[in-house]
């Protein structure tokens, strides 16, 4: 691809950035979920694993006969064996998550930081109520707290927490506190006048930018080319307008 010479090289790189990883944002898409799920798996495990080497049974020491003498020489007694270590001396050190301020544009990030939580402290929570009373120890603004009160005022009448399990928590979570329309948002940003470049720089606007892909699920890369370089400064776009694409 030839560039002109009056290029600036922010824009040469952003757009050479744009073409060769724009082909792969479909499988990056599609994939991050099950890599997610797939590395919190992972990591719970080798924690289980861990766990049990550190707090297994301690070998039973050998100890050697004395040989059959008239006068048999004493024996020395075994050394102790140091016991192994608890699950206490074994567990992470996990930093505590920051309260939730009850805004739907982080609602997806603190639940992702919830169930990373979980999964590396499993052992300290016996079933979904645990999980669930720790995760709303977090609740103490706006609508999150209010949301929190009314769950502990129904148990209050009733005499059982409406939520019974971590997936049915997840599941309002989400209808509480995600984008209602996150999808739709996304495309109406991208069809619409307000992805443009404006005062940003170019490094800028290209995050923006792949944001806004990512969440609308746009995959075709000739198409997010000329949505991106439309976005772009005039006097950007008309020194891009003639750059080939593939």
């Amino acid at each position: 691809m030839s560039l002109p010479a009056d290029t600036p090289p922010a824009v040469a790189n952003a757009l050479d950035y744009l073409q060769h990883h724009l082909q792969e944002l479909t499988e990056r898409q599609n994939a991050s979920e099950h890599v997610i799920n797939n590395t919190l798996a992972n990591l719970s495990a080798q924690i289980q694993q861990l766990t049990q080497l550190m707090t297994g049974p301690a070998p039973a020491p050998t100890v050697a006969l004395p040989p059959l003498t008239m006068s048999p020489p004493p024996v020395n007694p075994p050394s102790p064996v140091p016991s192994a270590p608890t699950k206490q001396q074994t567990r992470l050190k996990l930093p505590s998550l920051p309260d939730f301020s009850s805004e739907r544009t982080s609602g997806r990030a603190f639940l992702n930081s919830c169930t990373l939580y979980l999964c590396l402290a499993l052992e300290q929570f016996s079933c979904d109520k645990e999980k669930i009373f720790w995760t709303l120890a977090f609740f103490k603004d706006g609508h999150a707290m209010r949301w929190s009160e009314n769950l502990f005022r129904q148990e209050a009448d009733t005499g059982v927490f409406p939520i019974q399990s971590w997936a049915d928590f997840e599941r309002q979570f989400r209808s509480q506190f995600f984008l209602v329309n996150a999808e739709a948002d996304a495309v109406n940003a991208l069809e619409g006048s307000s992805c443009y470049q404006g005062n940003r720089t170019v490094d800028d606007y290209l995050d923006c930018f792949l944001t806004l892909v990512s969440d609308a699920g746009y995959t075709d890369p000739r198409t997010l080319v000329v949505k991106f370089r439309r976005g772009l400064k005039m006097n950007i776009q008309s020194q891009t307008a003639t750059m080939p694409f593939g």
